[in-house]
């Protein structure tokens, strides 16, 4: 099955301005379109293990194509990717998710939890020092560490407060984001192959999204302890 999201995204690119974009609705419509169906196919499949996301629309999933140019330098009016965000909590939620990116020759999969604010990382790295064996297991699965390596993302150069140098699992508590990634083709994309790879790579990273879901539950009430 042929895509044209790579040939729309690359014209985009070279003419973001609104009036290309008038000129070119109809095809920007088509092409959405398309994107919405495989959205929901990536939907319905995930859904198989994250049940709490069976009734999400694919709109609900879908980012915006309009930047928010208030506060950017960049006053390029329109996003030159398409992208999606399956998270339970919804696309603003702070919890674990699972994200697919199209971009001519910068398209990837990844999942996991950017840049949580101070409180939700606080609880991630309280996690690491209970459980930080687990995590490092589910990291370093064969099948998991060949598909996606390490975790990504910046590091604190010290040691985070209220931790020890020597801690067993420091490395892990250095992260600021809990996230991993692979890269899709363009010919993935373009052949539509993208899809079935997006469902085995999100099904692998289902034990790493557990530990960090386990992590920021709220506990204060009792809830989440035996």
């Amino acid at each position: 099955m042929s895509k044209n999201y790579l040939s729309f995204l690359s014209e985009l690119s070279k003419n973001n301005h609104k009036d290309w974009m008038d000129a070119n609705r109809d095809w920007y419509q088509e092409v959405r379109a398309e994107f919405l169906g495989d959205v929901e196919f990536l939907l319905k499949e995930i859904s198989q293990w994250e049940p709490e996301m069976s009734n999400f629309k694919a709109k609900d999933c879908v980012f915006r194509q309009n930047r928010d140019i208030r506060f950017s330098a960049n006053k390029e009016p329109y996003k030159i990717n398409f992208a999606a965000y399956f998270a339970v909590g919804g696309k603003k939620s702070n919890g674990p998710g699972y994200y697919l990116h199209i971009q001519p020759e910068q398209s990837f999969l990844a999942g996991g939890i950017w840049m949580p604010p101070a409180d939700i990382l606080k609880k991630i790295r309280q996690e690491i020092d209970y459980s930080g064996n687990e995590l490092s297991a589910i990291l370093q699965e064969p099948g998991f560490k060949k598909v996606f390596g390490g975790l990504k993302g910046e590091q604190l150069k010290t040691t985070p407060k209220g931790y020890e140098a020597d801690h067993p699992h420091v490395e892990l508590l250095r992260h600021k984001s809990f996230i991993v990634s692979a890269p899709l083709s363009d010919q993935e994309i373009n052949s539509g192959k993208f899809r079935q790879k997006a469902i085995e790579h999100f099904k692998k990273m289902k034990p790493f999204h557990d530990f960090l879901a386990r992590a920021i539950e709220e506990t204060e009430s009792g809830e989440g302890l035996l």
